[in-house]
């Protein structure tokens, strides 16, 4: 297989001939490597004279074992689109990348786990912030690996909630995977990597930001994913593009209940009048999925709180507690005490009742 997976860094290198012509090349050679070593005039039959003439120029100056080792150097690993660790959820598609790039954990894209994606603006609301994370946070404490796209606003919030969660993320990139882009988010995918999650890519290493990249980025987030949910929005957000290649694929897609007078409420609005799936839980999802949330003891969320919820925890089990009243038992200053009950909350594992007590949600 490695003298096998050098023709195909060679055609994933050449971006003249993309997931379309590759599989022509493919069937017409009946394999990858007559494909690539195959004279010009054969090539002309499949790719056209200018092509082929381009590639074999390309073929000549391009030393796939140099590239390889390359890649190994990087620690980037590279799945062909026919090897048995590749997703079959994206070999499925009618245009599955010939080779995805990975730095982290590639075992994570074959395992049976359920992947669901969070997608939508740059510029995400509070409302919008807030349902990123509870969705992101629930679903990952129940071992969906949350898929997403490593831009600003809602992918980063969706992977770095799932982090947060002890789950896995996969970030899936419109350039190449030794590039991070948005350079703010270095932080986050390094802990990507570290964690045992993956960043992904069709695009080569070294490959810039392009914006035209995004769009086909778009098709593989959802093609990993069993579903696809469109947090907030305007009516020309390009996550409105990630929901439409789910739908052509089969997938679900997901909207949650969202407020008129925002504009970030346009892409879900847009996605619900057209059928998309109303939720407003993450048990919306796991029902439509015909899955069940196994219960948990409190004893088990306990394991996963820090030592200042803990605190507020070991409290409010023996009844509820308005704020004041939790600051005077902690002794700490209130707005520690308040950032502590608002990430409570947004875990869902407390909620504050009509009469402004906090309480735990029953299990």
């Amino acid at each position: 297989m490695k003298d096998e997976i050098l023709y195909y860094l060679g055609f994933s290198h050449f971006l003249g001939i993309g997931p379309i012509k590759f599989l022509l090349l493919k069937k017409h050679f009946s394999s990858v490597k007559k494909a690539y070593l195959s004279e010009k005039n054969e090539l002309e039959k499949v790719i056209g004279p200018n092509l082929a003439e381009k590639f074999i120029k390309f073929r000549e100056s391009f030393d796939p074992e140099k590239k390889l080792e390359e890649l190994n150097k990087k620690e980037i690993f590279v799945l062909t689109v026919d090897d048995k660790k590749y997703p079959e959820n994206l070999r499925s598609i009618s245009d599955p990348p010939i080779c995805l790039y990975v730095k982290g954990n590639p075992d994570l894209l074959s395992q049976s786990n359920l992947f669901f994606a969070i997608v939508g603006t740059r510029q995400p609301t509070s409302y919008g912030i807030q349902v990123a994370e509870k969705f992101a946070f629930e679903l990952a404490k129940e071992g969906v690996v949350i898929v997403s796209g490593l831009a600003y606003g809602i992918d980063t919030i969706a992977h770095k909630k799932t982090l947060e969660a002890g789950g896995k993320t996969i970030a899936v990139l419109g350039c190449g995977v030794d590039v991070v882009y948005p350079a703010a988010n270095r932080d986050l995918y390094q802990k990507i990597i570290k964690t045992g999650s993956a960043i992904i890519s069709e695009f080569p290493p070294g490959q810039l930001v392009k914006k035209g990249l995004f769009i086909a980025r778009n098709r593989i987030i959802s093609a990993l994913s069993k579903g696809v949910m469109v947090v907030e929005g305007t009516q020309d957000s390009g996550s409105l593009i990630t929901a439409r290649y789910a739908a052509e694929q089969g997938k679900d897609v997901f909207a949650p209940p969202s407020p008129l007078t925002s504009k970030m409420s346009q892409a879900p609005n847009i996605l619900l009048k057209q059928g998309a799936k109303l939720v407003t839980d993450v048990d919306d999802i796991f029902n439509e999925f015909g899955l069940k949330i196994t219960p948990k003891k409190q004893e088990d969320i306990k394991k996963n709180l820090s030592s200042d919820e803990i605190e507020i925890f070991q409290f409010l089990e023996k009844k509820p507690l308005k704020t004041d009243e939790i600051a005077l038992l902690i002794k700490k200053p209130i707005n520690q005490i308040l950032n502590t009950l608002s990430l409570m909350e947004i875990k869902g594992i407390i909620k504050k009742n009509q009469e402004n007590y906090y309480e735990i949600i029953p299990l």
